[in-house]
């Protein structure tokens, strides 16, 4: 393991290479590990889905035989849900984890809502038209078109912006989608109804904040307060982190930085060989940390976070962000298409090209004819 010493502080230094390697073996991005979809959702503290398909691919680089049916199944089975959750964006967890989340992330929600639509609304009796909201999308899922109509319906609302009515109710609601969105293979607009509703039971009433902030470093970590509060959305975390130090270790990273992590866990090498991976859109390996130099450079960033939003799909070579990849479909053929940042090995074209024929197969299970195209790199 590459830790280096400071004689000032005495404290261990992390490489870049050795947070790496870290983050790595906690998204189990190293090698695959064998364990229920359910198990590594809730290890990964959810998943980020703008998307449907992102956390079945993001799913299938984790786990040895993972299969797409086992994920629609708990999701038809209402033991996985997706709710905006952290950073107010919607993500996939277990309906254990959205019960006990959720509460916590409230105020990551309405600092939002009060960002983007607040003072559209500043005349609302929000209590009202919350209790409104809550009653229609228990009668029925709605999406959000359907249920700002039928509230803007409404005297007391009808002059009101509709985006900003539905944002309201997704704010003060907790609000699930229901299938068939985010079933692989399935279409459908993305209709909501509430936790409680669709899951049959309350919001946690726990304060879970110190032990959410445990599993983000079991999943992440080492990770500064910063890092903590770039993947939550949370802010001051400084005095949460405070009453915990006494049952963490501190680590400083090369710029001085000091960051935090159980003391349970151990690092790996720094050295440890890292296999090409290919990630999905939205992965939260690159998305749940301030600093995100241990996974991609600043440079690699700005070419893969794109301006509207998108987090385009990557791979990793020696467990840094390499280039990009889509997948082209014509009828029953599909070509993976493999854009570098830099020049590859002949050993990084083997093994993409390796992996990459079983992201199709797993893809793209129905075409008869899977191909592999690696864009030219230009110097």
């Amino acid at each position: 393991m590459s830790i280096n010493k400071t004689p000032i502080a005495e404290v261990p230094i992390l490489t870049k290479r050795a947070l790496n390697r870290a983050l790595l073996e906690r998204q189990m991005l190293i090698r695959r590990q064998k364990m229920p979809a359910l198990t590594a959702i809730e290890h990964l503290v959810g998943m980020q889905a703008q998307a449907p398909n992102p956390p079945y691919i993001g799913l299938w680089a984790r786990l040895e035989d993972f299969d797409q049916a086992e994920l629609a199944q708990l999701i038809r089975s209402r033991q996985a849900v997706r709710i905006a959750l952290m950073r107010s964006t919607i993500h996939l967890v277990s309906s254990r984890d959205c019960l006990i989340l959720r509460p916590i992330l409230q105020t990551v929600l309405e600092r939002g809502f009060q960002g983007n639509h607040g003072k559209r609304l500043s005349d609302i009796d929000m209590a009202a038209l919350t209790a409104a909201g809550r009653a229609l999308v228990e009668e029925r899922p709605l999406t959000f078109n359907e249920l700002s109509h039928l509230l803007t319906a409404d005297e007391r609302w009808h002059d009101h912006d509709p985006a900003a009515i539905a944002a309201a109710i997704r704010t003060y609601i907790p609000l699930v989608q229901v299938p068939p969105r985010g079933l692989w293979g399935e279409s459908g607009q993305a209709a909501h109804t509430s936790a409680e509703a669709w899951l049959g039971k309350p919001l946690s009433e726990e304060n879970g904040l110190e032990t959410m902030l445990e599993r983000y470093l079991a999943a992440f970590g080492p990770a500064s307060v910063k890092d903590m509060q770039a993947w939550s959305g949370l802010t001051r975390l400084s005095e949460v982190i405070n009453r915990m130090r006494p049952r963490l270790r501190t680590f400083r990273d090369e710029q001085g930085k000091e960051l935090f992590d159980l003391t349970e866990v151990p690092l790996p090498d720094a050295e440890t060989a890292i296999p090409a991976r290919f990630m999905a859109e939205f992965d939260n390996a690159l998305l749940s940390h301030s600093d995100r130099t241990r996974i991609i450079s600043e440079e690699d960033r700005a070419r893969v976070f794109t301006i509207n939003g998108i987090i385009r799909s990557t791979f990793l070579i020696d467990g840094f962000v390499a280039g990009t990849w889509r997948i082209a479909r014509e009828r029953k053929s599909a070509t993976l298409v493999i854009e570098p940042f830099r020049a590859l090995s002949k050993k990084d074209i083997a093994e993409l090209s390796d992996e990459g024929d079983k992201l199709l197969r797993f893809a793209e299970a129905d075409c008869t004819s899977h191909d592999i195209h690696f864009v030219e790199h230009q110097a």
